[in-house]
């Protein structure tokens, strides 16, 4: 899976949309929970180090068991500590890519969540260094 672009996060701009104070039912709708609260600010609520955050497009389907699909944005914080079994943005041989950090037998892999791509063993002959923990998921539905 390849990324295909990289912005930073622009700090100081902020684009507050409507909140509702009521949940969304999956069941049977409630006509009396119909009213606004407050406005929200996408940055306050996905974004806490704002000064370590960006943004990627992801393209390919090696992460789609994560649900992490093919032209997905991932937002990513530099300030994490990429430990086991998170998902990281890294740069592998010259390449961005995103996958699962494992850490086996003291070794370390980089991990695929499809089973059509194998796991890659990261071994010291290669240019592997990691960018940030993908801390949410953006997609159409």
């Amino acid at each position: 899976m390849k990324i295909t672009s990289i912005s930073p996060c622009e700090t100081g701009t902020k684009l507050q949309l409507p909140l509702f104070l009521s949940r969304v039912r999956a069941g049977f709708p409630s006509p009396a929970d119909d009213y606004l609260d407050k406005k929200l600010d996408l940055n306050e609520h996905l974004i806490q180090h704002p000064a370590a955050t960006f943004f990627v497009k992801v393209k390919g389907d090696s992460m789609i068991n994560a649900g992490i699909q093919s032209g997905d944005i991932l937002i990513v914080d530099r300030s994490l500590e990429p430990r086991d079994k998170r998902i990281v943005v890294a740069i592998l041989n010259g390449e961005f890519t995103v996958k699962r950090i494992q850490k086996k037998n003291n070794k370390l892999y980089l991990v695929p969540e499809n089973d059509a791509f194998p796991p890659m063993e990261i071994t010291p002959a290669m240019d592997f260094e990691i960018w940030g923990v993908v801390i949410h998921v953006i997609h159409s539905v």
